[in-house]
C-alpha cells in the first residue's frame, strides 16, 4: 500500500493533532484521577497491542514483520509498565498499620520516647 504525498500529509496532521490533543486533555486532569485515568489508558492501550499483532500475522515481506514485532513488543512493555506505576500509585492509598510510617520506623514523638 503506497500513501501518495496527499495521503502522507493527512495521515502526519492527524498524528500531529492527536498527540497535541492528548496532551491539553490529560494535562488537565485533576491529580486525584490521575490513577483511573491510567487504568483506562492501559485498558485502550491492550487493545492496541492486539491490533498490532493481527498486522504483524498478515505482514508481508521482512522490514514488515519486523516493524510489526517491534510494535507488540514496544506497546507490551507500555501496558506492563503502566499497570506497575497504576499498582505503585494505588499502594499509596493503603492503610499502614496503627503507628508506623512508610518506612516501617515508628514516627517520631508518638510513643518514641520514654514516659516518666
Amino acid at each position: 500500500m503506497e500513501l501518495t504525498g496527499f495521503e502522507l500529509i493527512a495521515a502526519l496532521f492527524i498524528l500531529v493533532l492527536a498527540a497535541f490533543v492528548g496532551y491539553e486533555v490529560v494535562s488537565k486532569v485533576p491529580t486525584m484521577l490521575h490513577t483511573p485515568l491510567m487504568s483506562g489508558a492501559n485498558a485502550v492501550h491492550g487493545v492496541i497491542v492486539v491490533g498490532a499483532m493481527f498486522v504483524a500475522a498478515s505482514a508481508e515481506g521482512p522490514l514488515r514483520v519486523i516493524l510489526a514485532l517491534v510494535a507488540v513488543i514496544l506497546g507490551t512493555i507500555n501496558v506492563v509498565g503502566g499497570f506497575v506505576v497504576t499498582d505503585r500509585m494505588l499502594d499509596m492509598f493503603k492503610r499502614r498499620p496503627e503507628g508506623k510510617s512508610p518506612e516501617g520506623k515508628r514516627p517520631e514523638g508518638k510513643g518514641s520516647e520514654a514516659k516518666g
